[in-house]
């Protein structure tokens, strides 16, 4: 996971100042309406809301926003859209499993949107089931590196559930299964440790590496579906080298 985690790590941090800074506010925003109408507007009962809130607020997200999006999900204030959410699977370029996570108001207009971003950049579709097995839902908190060690996140959490620590450089990867994401995200902060984002995520059993032209292929595809409006998140199960990386990034 470490190439598509570095990726999709180098990508957040570039978003959050690029032009796309807007779409993805409204994507954060997006998470927090759903997160407080499936469990309510308390953050102290709705850790899922919490943690969506957090991230926002680290993507500098308007506090107001913020407080809206909650009023709305918990339906203390109307306006609230009736959000759905559904997977659809593909295949990429270099036979790329992918996951396509959609939070749509409208099923149609998401289902021929991501099909036709799939069949503009050489992939396709799959029938439902056909790639999904590939993938298992597990939590996710990235930490920043600062002047952190590897142990030091590792001796915080072990206790709490973390499966495994990953270094991605600027950053650290905590892996976790899906019910001990909020006590990993307790026990970091019981540590004084800061945290970028704890999420839910579909991981990848199995990894196809790609060369430099295979890489800027599928990036170029997950940018296309990550820049509609209705694409929450893109899961996929290429693994990339760090000189690979390193070609793609100086681009």
């Amino acid at each position: 996971m470490s190439g598509h985690s570095k990726w999709a790590t180098t990508k957040h941090k570039k978003a959050v100042v690029d032009a796309k800074r807007g779409k993805l506010f409204a994507k954060l925003i997006k998470n927090i309406e759903v997160a407080a109408r499936t469990g309510g507007g308390d953050t102290d009962g709705n850790p899922t809301l919490y943690d969506a809130i957090q991230k926002a607020r680290k993507t500098s997200v308007p506090l107001d926003n913020i407080e809206r999006a909650v009023k709305r999900g918990s339906g203390a204030e109307a306006g609230g859209s009736d959000w759905q959410t559904i997977m659809y699977e593909g295949y990429g370029p270099n036979g790329v499993a992918m996951l396509i996570e959609c939070l749509t108001d409208n099923r149609n207009r998401a289902a021929m949107e991501v099909r036709t971003a799939m069949s503009r950049n050489a992939a396709s579709m799959a029938d439902p089931g056909s790639v999904s097995y590939l993938f298992e839902r597990r939590g996710v908190v990235i930490v920043p590196s600062n002047d952190l060690a590897e142990d030091d996140v590792l001796m915080a959490v072990l206790d709490a559930g973390a499966e495994e620590v990953n270094d991605l450089g600027e950053s650290f990867e905590v892996i976790s299964a899906v019910a001990d994401l909020v006590p990993v995200r307790a026990a970091l902060q019981d540590a004084g440790i800061d945290y970028e984002s704890a999420d839910m995520f579909f991981l990848p059993s199995v990894q196809v590496p790609l060369d430099e032209e295979g890489a800027r292929r599928v990036f170029r595809l997950i940018d296309a579906l990550e820049d509609l409006d209705d694409v929450q998140n893109v899961y996929a199960n290429f693994d990339v080298s760090d000189e690979v990386m390193q070609a793609v990034d100086a681009d």
